[in-house]
């Protein structure tokens, strides 16, 4: 049974004397790539999982990690997936699911035998993965993209005319405490989630996906007051503090994940930030 990689929390005091690199390390995940395997971080934000499972050439289990203490991967969790890729199949204690490019399919608590394989190696899947602590259990979900609540908000003018498109949530699938769903930046605008926000009650994750080879999305996170920034690539993940603001602009249009943990599933659940506010 291996380890997964382990992310600690970091207190703002701290984060405010960090230089490039050691942002990076302490929030930005890039190594979670590999093919035909499961690949997971373990965060000490809400204890969130993030995770990527790639499967070309071979079907990928949901094996066990030594740090769950536990005798199965989500007998004490629930998990998210939402496929960034070609098409594919995710089995649950042999139930098969369909998942295509942008559908999500949510996995309860005690669920013990959990598969992921691509339709077309040549198109294959890209799953990624959040996962929460769980203490009540909710079926296995399938919600297809053209179902999901989804939502126009910004403009050309601002840069930053987006989709929103809510998965897990209050009003669509239910779960625990876990919060999913996605953002697509129309052509022409780069601009997300600003104004920006903090949410003192849940931390978030970002991942960032359709973003093209020679592009870059400059993410932005720190306290309001005091800013940084991380630049990030095609399906690198980023862990955003509760105390942190989460926004980016792209050197194009893009698309990303966003997911939260903790106190409640109200996704409006935000203190916002003025504009003229951040420093």
């Amino acid at each position: 049974m291996n380890d997964m990689k382990v992310l600690h929390a970091v207190h703002p005091d701290d984060f405010k004397a960090y230089n490039t690199e050691k942002i990076r390390t302490q929030f930005l995940l890039t190594d979670l790539k590999e093919i035909d395997k499961a690949n997971f971080a373990y965060t000490h934000y809400d204890r969130m999982i993030i995770g990527l499972v790639h499967p070309v050439f071979a079907t990928v289990n949901l094996a066990n990690f030594s740090n769950l203490r536990s005798d199965f991967f989500l007998e004490r969790r629930e998990l998210g997936i939402i496929n960034v890729g070609g098409s594919g199949i995710i089995e649950a204690d042999g139930a098969s699911y369909t998942v295509n490019k942008l559908d999500a399919l949510y996995i309860g608590k005690g669920v013990k035998e959990v598969n992921f394989k691509s339709l077309d190696s040549a198109q294959p899947a890209v799953f990624y993965l959040l996962s929460t602590p769980a203490h009540t259990t909710h079926p296995v979900t399938l919600l297809e993209r053209k179902d999901a609540i989804s939502s126009v908000m910004g403009s050309l003018e601002t840069a930053n005319e987006r989709r929103i498109i809510k998965y897990i949530h209050k009003e669509g699938i239910q779960s625990c405490q876990l919060v999913m769903g996605l953002t697509i930046l129309a052509n022409g605008s780069v601009w997300n989630t600003m104004p920006a926000h903090t949410h003192d009650r849940r931390m978030e994750a970002y991942f960032y996906f359709d973003v093209e080879e020679n592009q870059r999305v400059f993410h932005f996170m720190g306290e309001p007051q005091e800013t940084r920034h991380i630049l990030m690539g095609n399906h690198d993940a980023v862990v955003s503090p509760p105390w942190s603001i989460h926004s980016g602009s792209g050197t194009k249009n893009y698309s990303f994940i966003w997911g939260m943990g903790g106190e409640n599933l109200d996704y409006a659940d935000m203190d916002a930030v003025l504009i003229q506010d951040i420093r």
